[in-house]
C-alpha cells in the first residue's frame, strides 16, 4: 500500500490544491518500509487526484482541502485524511496505528468555485485571502479558549496498570493539533482547552471518552478459503483489508484455527481506560 503526504521541508503542506511536492510511503506489514518525495509536476486540485491514482496511492493525507477536491479523490478511490498538522512521518506513523482523524472537506469556498479550491493555505489558518476559510472552516465540537488554536503538548499516556503506550517525551518532539476540532480524542480535547502554556494535567478516561467501547459488530470470523493471503497472518498482525469502495482500513487477527480467521476492526484501544500526563508547551493561532 502507498501513502501520499502534501509535503514541504518535513512537515505537511497545508494546501492540496498548491502542494508542489508529495512524500509517497511504501507500507509493508502495517510499517513503513520506504519514502520518497516526488513532484505534483505543477498540477493542481482536481488533476492532483489523477496524478495520485496514476501512482497507485491508496491514502493521501493533507492540511486544507476543498469538497472538489475531496469528491476527486474520492472517485479516484484514495481514502483522505485531511485537517492534519506537524511532521509528515509522524502522521503516517498515527494513520498506521489507527490514530489519525479525517477532518472532511475543511475549507469552504464560500465565493470560489469549488473545483478550484481555496485560494489560501487551509489548515491552522487562511493567510492568503481565501475570505471563506475562517480557521480552515473546521466546525468546532466543544468550547473552550483554545478551540481553534494549533496547541503544541508533551504527554504520557499509561493503561491502569501503569505501563506505557505512548510518549511524546520519548520521541523528544511535542504533539502539535488543532484544538476542539476531533483530530484528538475527545477527553484529551476537552482537558486541554483551557489549559495555559506550561500548565500540566493528569486525567483518566474512560471508553467513551477515548477510543470508544468495543464494537462486537465490528468483528468477524470468516472462512480463510474466502480470503487469499489469509493463510499466512497469524495472531496479534495488524494488515488491511479493502472495503467495496477501494478503500483500505485496518484489522487486527485475533483468533485463528485450521479453516477459520477472526478479524477485529476496532481500533486497537477501544474499550480501554486511558490515563495521561499532559504538558502545554505552546498555544498559537
Amino acid at each position: 500500500m502507498k501513502i501520499a503526504v502534501t509535503y514541504d521541508n518535513g512537515q505537511i503542506f497545508q494546501h492540496f490544491g498548491r502542494t508542489e511536492e508529495f512524500k509517497v510511503y511504501e507500507i509493508v506489514d502495517s510499517k513503513i518500509a520506504s519514502a520518497e518525495v516526488i513532484s505534483s509536476e505543477g498540477q493542481g486540485h482536481g488533476a492532483l487526484a489523477s496524478l495520485l491514482a496514476e501512482k497507485e496511492i491508496a491514502v493521501l493525507i493533507c492540511g486544507g482541502i476543498g469538497e472538489g477536491a475531496q469528491n476527486a479523490l474520492a472517485e479516484a478511490g484514495i481514502l483522505l485524511f485531511s485537517g492534519a498538522q506537524g511532521d509528515a512521518d509522524a502522521a503516517v506513523e498515527a494513520f498506521l496505528k489507527g490514530e489519525l482523524v479525517n477532518a472532511g472537506a475543511n475549507c469552504d469556498h464560500h465565493h470560489h468555485d469549488e473545483e478550484e479550491g481555496c485560494d489560501g493555505d487551509c489548515g491552522s489558518g487562511c493567510g492568503g485571502g481565501c475570505g471563506g476559510c475562517h480557521g480552515g472552516q473546521m466546525e468546532p465540537i466543544m468550547e473552550g479558549e483554545n478551540v481553534l488554536k494549533t496547541m503544541r503538548v508533551h504527554y504520557k499516556g499509561t493503561f491502569n496498570d501503569g505501563s506505557v503506550f505512548d510518549s511524546s517525551y520519548d520521541r523528544g518532539e511535542p504533539l502539535e493539533f488543532i484544538c476542539g476540532i476531533g483530530q484528538m480524542i475527545e477527553g484529551f480535547d476537552r482537558a486541554v482547552a483551557n489549559m495555559k502554556v506550561g500548565e500540566e494535567v493528569d486525567i483518566h478516561l474512560m471508553p467513551e471518552e477515548a477510543y470508544g467501547p468495543s464494537n462486537p459488530d465490528a468483528i468477524a470470523t470468516l472462512q480463510i478459503a474466502q480470503l487469499p493471503g489469509s493463510e499466512d497472518l497469524e495472531v496479534g498482525m495488524r494488515v488491511f483489508l479493502t472495503n467495496p469502495m477501494g478503500q483500505q482500513f485496518p484489522v487486527t487477527v485475533t483468533a485463528k484455527d485450521e479453516t477459520t480467521i477472526t478479524l477485529d476492526a476496532n481500533h486497537e484501544m477501544a474499550g480501554k481506560e486511558l490515563n495521561f500526563h499532559i504538558e502545554v508547551v505552546e498555544i498559537f493561532g
